[in-house]
C-alpha cells in the first residue's frame, strides 16, 4: 500500500513550465490523461514530473493513514479524497501543501507552494500541525527529455498558470473546466468538444 518516495531531484536548470498548470484537450485520448488537469512540479533538461489534481482514487486519507500505522487526524481529515496523482509510482504518496519546507524531503515549487514525499508530514497532519493547505496524491506523472515539449507542440495541452484556489478548494469535477477558464478557453466551444458531457 503507500509508501513515501525518497527525496525529489531539486531541479537545477528549472523552466518556465514548472508551476504551470497542463490542461488536456478534449481531443487527447490518452485514458490515463484525459480530461485531466495536472500541475508541473519539475521540469528540466531530463524530463518533468507533475501531479494530477482531478482524480479522485479509491482510497481516503484515513484509509491511507492506517496503511501507514499513522494514528490520529479528525472526521473531515480521515474523510478527505486522496488523489490518484498519475500512472508512475502509484503506491507512493505526494503531498502537494502551502506553509514551507519544515520537512524530511520537501521541494519548493514556488513561493509558498511545495511537494513533500516524507512520512512526516502526515504524522503532523494527523496531529493538527500539517500546513493550512494541503492534498495527497498516489502517484504521479513523468516524461522523458524532451516528450513533455513534443506533447505540447501536438496540442494535447494547454498550460495556465498555477492557481491556489484550484488546487486546493475548487471540487474536482470543476477543475478541468476552470483549469481552462483560467486562460480565456471555454471547452464547449471547441469543435472537437461537441456533443461531449
Amino acid at each position: 500500500m503507500p509508501a513515501m518516495p525518497t527525496t525529489p531531484t531539486p531541479a537545477a536548470t528549472a523552466t518556465p513550465l514548472a508551476n504551470q498548470l497542463l490542461i488536456a484537450l478534449p481531443s487527447l485520448a490518452n485514458t490515463n490523461f484525459s480530461r485531466s488537469v495536472a500541475l508541473v512540479c519539475q521540469h528540466d533538461g531530463d524530463g518533468a514530473m507533475a501531479i494530477i489534481v482531478n482524480r479522485a482514487s479509491e482510497y481516503t486519507l484515513g484509509e491511507v493513514f492506517g496503511q501507514m500505522g499513522v494514528e490520529g487526524g479528525g472526521e473531515a481529515l480521515r474523510t478527505q479524497v486522496v488523489l490518484a496523482g498519475g500512472p508512475v509510482h502509484p503506491e507512493r504518496g505526494f503531498v502537494l501543501h502551502d506553509g514551507g519546507m519544515r520537512w524530511d524531503s520537501t521541494l519548493e515549487i514556488a513561493q509558498r507552494l511545495f511537494l513533500t514525499t516524507s512520512r512526516d508530514i502526515l504524522e503532523a497532519m494527523a496531529r493538527g500541525e500539517g500546513p493550512e493547505h494541503a492534498i495527497v496524491a498516489l502517484g504521479c506523472a513523468g516524461w522523458g527529455a524532451g516528450q513533455l515539449e513534443h506533447e505540447l507542440t501536438d496540442n494535447d495541452w494547454l498550460t495556465a498558470p498555477s492557481d491556489t484556489e484550484l488546487l486546493f478548494a475548487l471540487p474536482l469535477e470543476a477543475r478541468w473546466h476552470a483549469a481552462a477558464g483560467l486562460i480565456g478557453v471555454d471547452f464547449a466551444h471547441l469543435a472537437d468538444y461537441a456533443g461531449h458531457a
